[in-house]
């Protein structure tokens, strides 16, 4: 499985899923470009990565338009195309039922977590479709399958991302562009920092293998995906959750 020669472009690509991910890449010979909107996050992962491979990055805010614009011009600028496009950037929100929820607090994570993958695809699809190939790969959640009681927004924002991803996929499926997602059940990453203990301990409950995973299974999973190995898979939904998911 080789990505010699690719572009990859990982959204939260400064820790967690997101760095594993950039890692892997690199090990299969792609370069690749962190967008983060955490500055130091992303000083820190290019300092860990430096003798990995090609690294530049970005600091962006994927909730607004002018930002995802601005850098993906940076980012093309620098290196003529984007071939494989990971949308993983994304947050929990606070850990409160729907009602207890402001307006601000639930459209802070749809913005971020299913708008800002929107806009990411708005602005590479087109390039793709120019260089005639393509991988996009969507970090959905077990949670957008199956909803999570005290997280209707991450719920709900992951299963657009589900929808988004299977309408993209058709909308692209006579080219040599696929597009997927992966619904990861709880893996171990810095965004469990933003969940209670007790919501922690409900999500883990749900998973027969009794662990949380590991961000580079998650990441192997996602390398997969970005290459040339899957090619009659789009629209297609990953299921990586230690035997949670049912369908």
């Amino acid at each position: 499985m080789s990505l010699k020669g690719k572009t990859a472009l990982v959204t939260g690509g400064a820790r967690g899923i997101g760095l594993a991910t950039v890692q892997r890449l690199l090990q299969e010979g792609a370069s690749c470009i962190i967008w983060d909107c955490d500055q130091t996050a992303i000083e820190l992962a290019k300092t860990r990565l430096a003798n990995c491979g090609e690294v530049t990055s970005d600091t962006v805010d994927l909730a607004k338009s002018d930002s995802v614009d601005s850098a993906a011009c940076q980012a093309i600028d620098r290196h003529g195309h984007i071939d494989i496009l990971v949308n993983n950037a994304g947050i929990a929100g606070v850990n409160k039922m729907l009602w207890e929820c402001t307006p601000a607090e639930w459209r802070k994570v749809i913005d971020i977590d299913l708008y800002g993958v929107f806009l990411c695809c708005r602005v590479f699809v087109p390039g793709m479709l120019e260089s005639g190939w393509g991988r996009i790969v969507n970090i959905a959640s077990i949670a957008g399958k199956e909803g999570n009681p005290s997280a209707s927004h991450y719920s709900a924002a992951k299963a657009g991302v589900i929808g988004l991803t299977k309408s993209l996929g058709k909308e692209l499926a006579e080219t040599n562009i696929r597009v997927n997602c992966i619904t990861p059940a709880v893996i171990e990453t810095e965004i469990l920092k933003q969940c209670t203990q007790e919501h922690i301990d409900y999500m883990v409950s749900k998973i027969p293998m009794r662990r949380v995973g590991q961000a580079d299974e998650v990441a192997a999973l996602i390398a997969w995906l970005s290459s040339n190995e899957v090619s009659f898979s789009t629209g297609a939904v990953f299921d990586i959750s230690g035997g949670r998911a049912t369908y």
